[in-house]
């Protein structure tokens, strides 16, 4: 199936409607203040278009003109270097790395907890909650820190980490007896209209809003 010209002329996203890691990449584009298509994908059975543009037929993925992009970290890069305003990523060598480091044990670590809750039979669920009560428990240092997740600004790490935080409630996994203050962070983040435009109509109601 040929790909539409609509779809080579203007910044296309296929994104599953709640899934963390596309998430982080609506987030990144709202952040950027970006127009662009979204195409609702369920992931279970991707459209035509998806499966001749991306080999894994995983979301997200994003196509602009002939660049065909996937895996969340790829495309939030790619978008932090395609629109460089606001940054997203500090200057200095080392406080990149050390972020870029930070969103490498989101993924291997954080995101396989989301996904065993949501997609898990019940004792994967179960063993996920319990080992994301633990990430956030250790994780409390790093929250109280820094205003945002390691840097004084927000950046791709916040990407990355406020959508597993805007999905705890829904999924039952409650805050360390010392959370207040990843309330706090998240709150900052989730009052912000960038995040309220990233968000699609099913995430909306993973949680209240807050203004």
């Amino acid at each position: 199936m040929a790909v539409s010209p609509r779809m080579r002329n203007a910044l296309t996203l296929f994104s599953a409607v709640d899934d963390v890691l596309c998430h982080r990449v609506r987030l990144v584009l709202a952040a950027k203040g970006v127009t662009y298509d979204l195409i609702p994908v369920d992931p279970q059975n991707p459209p035509e278009d998806l499966i001749d543009l991306n080999p894994y037929h995983s979301v997200p993925t994003l196509v602009e003109r002939d660049l065909v992009l996937y895996a969340a970290s790829v495309v939030s890069e790619y978008l932090d270097e395609r629109y460089p305003h606001p940054p997203l990523m500090p200057v200095e060598p080392l406080a990149r790395a050390r972020l870029r480091l930070a969103m490498l044990r989101i993924e291997h670590d954080w995101v396989p907890q989301v996904q065993a809750i949501q997609l898990g039979n019940k004792q994967q669920a179960e063993a996920g909650r319990k080992r994301l009560k633990e990430l956030l428990a250790q994780a409390v240092p790093l929250f109280k820190a820094y205003k945002f997740f390691l840097n004084g600004e927000m950046s791709l790490a916040d990407c990355a980490m406020a959508p597993i935080i805007w999905r705890l409630d829904a999924l039952e996994v409650p805050l360390p007896k010392d959370g207040k203050v990843i309330e706090e962070y998240g709150n900052r983040i989730f009052r912000n209209p960038g995040f309220i435009r990233s968000l699609t109509d099913q995430e909306k109601n993973l949680r209240e809003i807050v203004l």
